[in-house]
């Protein structure tokens, strides 16, 4: 509905205030009416939501519910992500206590190589295969290479 006036000379003008209250006022009956009109075309409506309200609350309630428990189950910080990251989490830190157990290890190692001369002459005979006087050192033969599937190869 457009209520603007195109013509700005339609406008009614009143030559007093008293006048245009006095036309508002035979005007009223009918501002009554059209607003009666309306209310009765509302309230059945109103008395169908006023009757169902509880329905409608319960309705509101459970899917407000429902609503949250999604978010809460599947959301940016949810439970599925919660026990995706738990479950990360508690494999970094067995890892961990795996990598210091190893690092333990390994210094004890280092601390054996730079103090302990069994330590050292063990190293030695194992990676450079040093040997004391008298002693052999036994070397495995490298493999020999494969024999060719196909025999022509040979004439």
């Amino acid at each position: 509905m457009d209520f603007r006036v195109k013509n700005i000379s339609r406008i009614r003008r009143f030559p007093s205030a008293q006048d245009g209250l006095r036309a508002m006022a035979q005007r009223a009956p009918e501002a009554e009416a059209i607003a009666a009109s309306w209310v009765e075309y509302i309230r059945p409506f109103a008395v169908q939501a006023y009757i169902f309200r509880r329905r409608i609350a319960t309705i509101t309630v459970a899917v407000l519910a429902s609503l949250l428990f999604v978010h809460v189950m599947f959301g940016a910080n949810g439970m599925v992500v919660y026990k995706r990251k738990r479950a990360e989490y508690e494999s970094l830190q067995k890892r961990i206590l795996q990598e210091q157990k190893e690092n333990d290890i390994y210094t004890e190692q280092i601390h054996g190589l730079k103090t302990d001369e069994k330590a050292i002459e063990k190293e030695a005979r194992e990676q450079l295969r040093y040997a004391r006087p008298g002693e052999y050192v036994y070397v495995p033969p490298t493999p020999a290479s494969p024999a060719p599937a196909n025999h022509s190869a040979k004439k």
